[in-house]
Parts: C-alpha cells; structure tokens; sequence
C-alpha cells in the first residue's frame, strides 16, 4: 500500500513556508520539499540579505531563509509537528499525474504520491555578465550596493548616485520610479553593450530628468570591502559612471519546469496562471508565491497566496471527509 499525503508543498522560500505553516495549523498532514542545495543556491532568497518593507524582518542577516527556519522550528516543537514530513535539503525533480494523484519523484530517485500540491518554486533575477561572466556582480548583490526590487531595496537610492543595469523599456521604468520617488543626485542607465529599447514616451521621461544613457559594455565594477562600498562601473570605451548604488533590471528566469512538465497554462513571460486560490488548469495542482501570474513578486503577496492555497485544499479535504459520514 502506498503512502498518500493529502498535501505536497514544493520551494523553501517564503511561499513554500507559509504554505506548509498554514496547512499544518489547518491541521492537515504535508509532504514538504524545500528543495536541493542546488535549487537554494539558485534561489532568489540568496541574494536576499536584508528586507526592510517586510515589519520584524530587517534585523535579520539571512532575509528570508531566517525566519523560514524559526517557522519551521516551531512547528517540529510543536503539537502539529505529526503532520510535516520535512524533507529538508531535497528537491523534487519530476512530477506527473497518475489517477488523480500526483507522483513526485525526489532528487534522491525516491517516489511520493499526494492528492493536491502547492508549486512555490519561484523565480531568479538575471544577472548581468561583466566581461562574459556574472562572477563580477556576485560580492555587491551580497552585500546590496547592486538590487533588483524596487520595493524591497528602492529606497537605498534616497540621497545617492544612482545606475540602472538594463536596456529594455522595463529598465526604463524602474529608472523613473527610483527618479521619482527618492530624487537620486544623479542617475545613470547602463545597457552594457545591448542596444536600448526604450519607448518614445519614457525616452521623453528619462530626458526630462536628465538622465544619462551609457551604452558602452562594463569592463570593472569599482568598489571596496567586497562589495560593500560600490564606486562605480568603468566602461569599454573608457567612460566611468561614478555611482553609489546600482539596480539591475534585466527581467526574471521562471522556475516552471515542473509546473509545465504537468501541463500548467502559463503567461507570455512565463508565470503559472492561477485563479484567486491559486488553482491552476490542471486539477489539483496549486501555486503561489512568485511563480503566480499577475502578483506582486513580494514577501506579504507570497504569504497571502500561500494560505489561501492551503485554505482552499482544506476546504475540500473536509468535504471530502465529510462525505464519509453521510450515507448514500
């Protein structure tokens, strides 16, 4: 006889957290992958260091991977702690559908099998590639003198000199928020060799807020104390743009493989479409957190479609063992 659990939550980050909480406290057993060493060191968590728009978050070091291990803690410590099947430090590298159940296969070659799964395997900023290789960008992404979220890390650009990594029109636009929100005493968009592709209408914006568009490819990024003082980047044609703090806005990597393995409808960039409970086309199958179409890519947005995806599987495991006890 196999082993059915009624729940699969699988990503560790704030999504897959809260997903697994809020089932546990909903008093439903879980199956919980919170992926491979492999998938963490992808992971958009690790360039998270610090989250200051999230209330009780900035203290920590670690951002989001913090508080993820207090919540797990508690759990294990807890009266609920039967119902988790904790499967830390293990991804899941295949998933399909076999009579109305899912079988997921681990990163181990293990088989599990469950009734409902909670997808929250998220996405990756691209990196930008200095001189062919994003090994350049890594100790300032740490250290978070280069960001990638307007909303958690926007406002480190108040009073500062400010450069965009990007060339398309989205870069074109983060630059104006940041322009328009916080005034930066200067402001500066790399392409980085990329020819820009920016629209008539933010090419007007971006003009009358001076900003400077530098198309040469970055040949050095200046800076001290690995990362954590950033003085500017140095373009091939020998140009500097002498700035204090940096964005990258080069788009997202989706991490829909096994969404799309299952046959889940996906969005023109590649999000899973869902509706409000998180339901996607195919039965049974959930997602939440940043791997969702049309949500904001934050902490509270990951949180909320977490729990109303582990609420709606609630509701219908009760229905289902409600039906038990009523006679045909």
């Amino acid at each position: 006889m196999k082993k059915i659990y009624p729940v699969c939550v699988i990503g560790g980050g704030s999504a897959g957290v809260m997903a697994t909480h809020r089932t546990i406290l909903n008093n439903d057993e879980c199956l919980f992958f919170s992926g491979s060493l492999k998938d963490k060191k992808r992971s958009r968590a690790l360039w998270v260091k610090k989250v200051e728009n999230i209330p009780a978050h900035f203290n920590y070091q670690k951002g989001i991977e913090e508080p993820n291990a207090e919540v797990l803690k508690w759990i294990n410590e807890s009266p609920f702690a039967k119902n988790l099947q904790y499967k830390n430090n293990i991804g899941v590298h295949s998933i399909i559908k076999k009579d109305n159940l899912f079988e997921i296969t681990d990163s181990k070659g293990e088989v599990y099998w469950a009734q409902y799964v909670i997808m929250c395997t998220g996405v990756m900023d691209v990196q930008p590639y200095i001189q062919g290789s994003m090994v350049p960008i890594f100790n300032y992404a740490n250290a978070q003198t280069i960001d990638y979220c307007l909303l958690c890390d926007g406002h480190h650009v108040l009073g500062k000199k400010v450069a965009v990594i990007g060339h398309g029109n989205g870069a074109a636009w983060v630059s104006i928020l940041l322009q328009e929100r916080y005034n930066p005493t200067e402001f500066f968009i790399l392409t980085n060799g990329e020819k820009p592709q920016f629209q008539e209408d933010t090419l007007k914006i971006m003009k009358l807020y001076n900003m400077k568009v530098m198309e040469s490819p970055i040949k050095e990024i200046l800076g001290e104390g690995k990362g954590k003082m950033l003085k500017g980047f140095v373009l091939e044609n020998g140009e500097t743009a002498n700035v204090d703090i940096s964005f990258v806005a080069l788009g997202m990597i989706v991490y829909n493989e096994l969404a799309n393995e299952l046959g889940a409808a996906l969005d023109e960039r590649g999000f899973v479409k869902a509706d409000e409970a998180g339901l996607t086309s195919v039965p049974g199958l959930y997602v939440a957190g940043d791997l969702k179409a049309n949500t904001k890519k934050q902490i509270y947005t990951a949180w909320d479609s977490a729990v109303n995806a582990a609420n709606a599987i609630n509701m219908k495991l009760r229905v289902e063992r409600r039906a038990k006890f009523i006679s045909p």
